[in-house]
């Protein structure tokens, strides 16, 4: 689970609200901060599971599978490699950060901003994580519990990364 939920309890009396993430103790701020701060982060395996989607062409889910996987030819990762210079490495957006993955999906002030933009337009809160994999487990969940919207929340993300990339292109 990724998160931890109130969930509605039956045990032949009165229905109560539990949370889930300490049956014993139940709901305290303490929990929920220790929740928040030493939860392990989403495997890669779990969001890698997320982008193979029948509806998306093949080439989206295959960027995104780099992508989560940090191997996209952004200019951080042209330097490392000594194909660029160490002065070559401003994002390309102009915005003066480090052009890298988690920078132009993220945390970038023109592309990351997106995604309060399709929260908005969506309805749905604005996901902030750690991680690009976090971010899209996050995000997928974002609309609830029912399969269809699980998918259309991935069938949003995988449309808005791969619009960053065409209109860096």
């Amino acid at each position: 689970m990724l998160f931890p939920s109130l969930k509605l309890h039956q045990d032949h009396v009165s229905d109560r609200w539990q949370w889930q993430s300490d049956l014993a103790d139940g709901y305290t701020v303490r929990g929920a901060y220790l929740f928040l701060t030493t939860r392990d982060a989403v495997t890669l395996d779990v969001a890698s599971g997320l982008i193979w989607h029948r509806q998306v062409p093949l080439k989206v889910s295959i960027f995104a599978w780099r992508l989560l996987r940090d191997r996209l030819p952004t200019k951080a990762n042209l330097v490392t490699r000594g194909i660029l210079s160490e002065a070559a490495h401003h994002c390309v957006s102009g915005c003066g950060g480090v052009e890298s993955a988690h920078h132009l999906f993220l945390s970038c002030s023109t592309f990351g901003a997106l995604w309060s933009l399709v929260s908005s337009w969506i309805g749905s809160s604005l996901v902030t994580a750690q991680t690009l994999s976090d971010h899209f487990v996050q995000f997928t969940g974002s609309a609830g519990g029912l399969r269809a919207q699980r998918s259309f929340m991935q069938l949003i993300w995988l449309a808005v990364v791969w619009v960053v990339v065409e209109s860096d292109e």
